[in-house]
């Protein structure tokens, strides 16, 4: 059995075993119980420049080929968010080439029509993120001009995602953050767009500890007011809205929340701590997933959904159980920084030629973090091939002088 010598907080190293290949299997029909949008990453070109402000250059074979593997196991990728490093290195001209080619690929996935996909349409296949990051918030006007600038810019993303195919997702702004003058602004941007689009899409809402930029978010700071706030516009057009995707991990609110809903609006939990009870459910009512460690812990989350659909509810609530501790340490603070685990896991397992990312964000976490991602990914069997795993393990700590 493979063992390594990982380093500890406390400035020491220790010796690690790992555990036995995984067994995982892919789903052998669509999965129903749950509908689930794995929030997938992106690779760069190992030897594109990778800086912070470099244009973006992506592998896009790898980048593709990830999607994929995500739809094997039956899972949605939600593209062009957060995860995929908007805001954070992603620029808009490789996000519409992302945007563009992830469409063509589901779209020949539908026509392929395998075991896991059956009967899908690229909407159940891919969401995508429409925002306003084309902007710069510091350049724009006050009053109504910058709001009729963030609704513009909304609009021309919405546009490039409807044309690919994907299923829209309307990003929290940036942008309209800074202009906002209170409540609003905001249903006025957001109810302009719902009335324009053709059909239904997700709403995204997401909280300051993954990005404080969008701070007092839908005109106000006090989280029960701007639910208020977010509630009376998904009201006003439930029948433009699909879903609402919620990333303030507040299981309370979001339980709270997700009963408030009207009815055939899914709420799709972005909860990366306390996913396994909420899309667990409280025998009335569960979350749907659209979910960033979704991307780490794909083959383990096909497994629960599957163990869900077989009216196993139990053991699929405790597959998702022993993949907790591994997410809460990858969305651990800073969580903006998250995405460096899940790129970090990826390359583990061979699913990337180096670990780089966008934007230099591959250095946002230490050395000792990423190496207790190691340990929780094998603990919960996520390392497909613990033997790869560990020699890429080892020379990650070799490079770094741990053990020099």
């Amino acid at each position: 059995m493979t063992s390594l010598i990982l380093p500890t907080f406390d400035g020491g190293t220790r010796q690690y075993r790992l555990n036995a290949a995984p067994s995982w299997s892919k789903p052998g029909s669509p999965l129903t119980s749950r509908r689930a949008y794995a929030a997938a990453h992106v690779i760069p070109e190992v030897t594109a420049d990778n800086t912070p402000g470099a244009p973006a250059r992506l592998d896009w074979d790898a980048t593709l080929a990830y999607r994929h593997e995500l739809w094997s196991y039956g899972l949605g990728v939600a593209d062009a968010m957060d995860t995929a490093q908007r805001g954070m290195g992603l620029d808009w001209d490789a996000t519409q080439q992302l945007i563009k080619r992830t469409g063509v690929e589901a779209a020949s996935v539908v026509s392929a029509g395998g075991p896991a996909t059956a009967g899908k349409s690229v909407r159940d296949l891919v969401s995508c993120g429409a925002g306003t990051d084309q902007l710069d918030p510091a350049a724009l006007p006050a009053g109504a001009a910058g709001i009729e600038a963030v609704l513009n810019a909304y609009r021309g993303q919405v546009a490039v995602v409807s044309e690919a195919g994907p299923k829209v997702i309307l990003m929290a702004s940036r942008a309209l953050a800074k202009v906002a003058t209170g409540p609003d602004d905001y249903l006025h941007v957001y109810s302009t767009l719902l009335r324009e689009v053709d059909q239904p899409v997700i709403l995204h809402w997401l909280g300051t500890m993954f990005d404080p930029a969008l701070a007092g978010y839908w005109g106000s700071d006090d989280v029960s007011e701007a639910t208020a706030t977010f509630l009376s516009l998904i009201r006003e057009h439930a029948d433009k809205v699909d879903g609402v995707k919620v990333s303030l991990l507040d299981a309370g609110h979001e339980v709270a929340l997700r009963a408030a809903l009207p009815d055939g609006v899914r709420l799709y939990t972005g909860d990366d701590f306390n996913y396994p009870e909420l899309i667990d459910g409280d025998g009335t009512r569960h979350s749907d997933a659209l979910l960033g460690i979704f991307a780490a812990i794909y083959p383990a989350a096909s497994a629960a959904l599957q163990s869900y659909d077989a009216g196993d509810s139990d053991r699929g609530r405790a597959i998702l159980d022993s993949t907790r501790e591994l997410g809460k340490h990858i969305f651990s603070a800073p969580t903006f920084y998250y995405k460096t685990g899940i790129a970090f896991l990826s390359w583990l397992n061979g699913k990337q030629p180096g670990f780089q990312m966008v934007g230099g964000l591959h250095s946002g976490r230490s050395v000792v973090h990423l190496a207790t991602t190691f340990e929780l990914a094998d603990k919960a069997g996520l390392l497909k091939d613990p033997a790869l795993a560990a020699f890429r393990m080892s020379d990650y700590l070799r490079i770094n002088g741990v053990g020099v």
